[in-house]
């Protein structure tokens, strides 16, 4: 029989048990084909010398113990690439859950209460019996509301609003001019009909009621959508989430130490990094729980992160502000700063895509003669547009600058208002806005 092919016999039965060891474990053609050589190179030689068999059963021996140590190299390499694939890419913990000492660290009330705030606020832009100087107080002072917690909480929504070191200084008093506006151009006329030029009510035959003033602003709409930059977005992205803040004096010695500088609802110890994470993630998730990826509650951005239009947008989300949490407690700020990077640009998707779709939204109900509704979806694309200026590309820029956003809105409002506008226009700006946001809203 010929020696060569009684060893590579023996070669790939060895390999073939080597394999049902290892199991899953690929050896490389490469490795066969040079312990095939090896094998017959060796082959040649005994059969040249009177000990033939002796020879093939060494070269048997060689030939196991070479494919042994090929499958025990390939197992030991995937196991350091699959050690080193996960030391790359950590998963996040199961839940936004935090504790030291068995009790929570986790704690966001002041942040929970300025959406209650803004909810209430929302409903005083409907409520006729509501001065300018009531709405100012509830706005500013954080008093005058139903909800008696809310007005001994020491929060208020006009302190924070538009108030990170990059926000513009106009845009809090061009928020707070909704209110002069609401109360003495809306409210006067709240039971006149509306006309372009003529601030009143106006209904749909069978369909939605709308009072606004004479440029056919929905004053309510405008005001609580352009909380969603001003405040939410503003809040996330320039100041909680920011790395000057996260860093800020000796905040990173103070973390890697465990020098606690507050204590939770809970009762636990907290750094001031573990905090201002915490808050960030309330401005999200101060009205839902904290144990679930799910939005939707409220009245500003978790409503409409809860909705769908990026899928997938709720769980980056929430793995993001979950393992940027984990990587405080560990230390890891370069982790901490990649996942603060994740929510920044989701959360702008938010305000991106919505500042579109109601632009888009307004133009077809003009189109087809629904005035209210198109009032109603210009009010809400007018307040995301405004809020576009607080958002966050890859790059760092926002999709559109403070004077690029005021031109916008001058376009919405140049002439009689949303009277004046048309789907194309409506539309035109809606590509500017997708082209930005990097989405689609057609």
């Amino acid at each position: 029989m010929n020696t060569k092919k009684i060893v590579i016999g023996l070669m790939l039965i060895s390999i073939a048990s080597c394999e049902k060891d290892a199991e899953l474990v690929e050896i490389p053609n490469s490795v066969i084909q040079n312990i095939a050589d090896t094998a017959a190179t060796a082959a040649a030689n005994a059969a040249a010398s009177s000990a033939a068999t002796s020879a093939a059963n060494s070269v048997a021996s060689s030939v196991s113990d070479a494919a042994t140590s090929a499958v025990n190299a390939a197992f030991a390499q995937q196991a350091a690439d699959q050690a080193n694939q996960v030391n790359d890419d950590p998963l996040p913990p199961g839940e936004y859950d935090f504790t030291r000492g068995g009790k929570s660290t986790v704690y966001y009330t002041g942040q929970t209460a300025r959406l209650k705030m803004a909810g209430e606020l929302h409903s005083a832009f409907s409520d006729t019996s509501k001065s300018e100087a009531d709405i100012l107080a509830m706005f500013n002072d954080g008093t005058g509301f139903s909800d008696a917690s809310l007005n001994a909480s020491g929060k208020n929504v006009g302190g924070k609003t538009a108030a990170s070191s990059y926000a513009s200084a106009s845009v809090k008093p061009q928020i707070q001019a909704f209110i002069t506006r609401v109360v003495t151009k809306v409210f006067p006329n709240y039971n006149n009909d509306a006309s372009a030029g003529v601030a009143g009510k106006y209904t749909d035959p069978g369909g939605r009621t709308v009072h606004v003033d004479e440029k056919g602003f929905e004053m309510n709409q405008i005001f609580t959508k352009s909380l969603m930059g001003a405040l939410v977005t503003d809040q996330i992205i320039n100041s909680y989430l920011w790395r000057g803040k996260l860093d800020s004096g000796s905040n990173i010695a103070n973390n890697d130490n465990l020098v606690f500088e507050y204590t939770s609802t809970a009762g636990a110890s907290v750094t001031k990094m573990e905090h201002y994470w915490d808050e960030g993630f309330g401005y999200l998730y101060g009205e839902d729980s904290q144990y679930s990826q799910d939005l939707g509650n409220g009245v500003l951005i978790s409503k409409y992160g809860g909705k769908g239009d990026v899928p997938g947008l709720e769980k980056e989300l929430y793995d993001a502000f979950k393992l940027g949490r984990a990587a405080i407690v560990a230390g890891d700020y370069d982790l901490r700063d990649k996942q603060a990077k994740i929510i920044k640009v989701a959360v702008s998707k938010i305000i991106g895509y919505r500042a579109a779709y109601y632009l888009r939204s307004g133009g077809s109900k003009i189109d087809s003669g629904k005035w209210a509704d198109a009032l109603h979806a210009l009010s809400e694309g007018y307040g995301f547009v405004l809020s576009l200026q607080f958002t966050m590309k890859d790059d760092g820029d926002p999709y559109f600058t403070n004077a690029e956003v005021n031109d916008m809105l001058a376009d919405l409002e140049k002439d009689n208002g949303f009277w004046s506008r048309t789907s194309a226009e409506l539309n035109t700006m809606a590509d500017k806005i997708d082209q930005a946001s990097g989405l689609d809203t057609k």
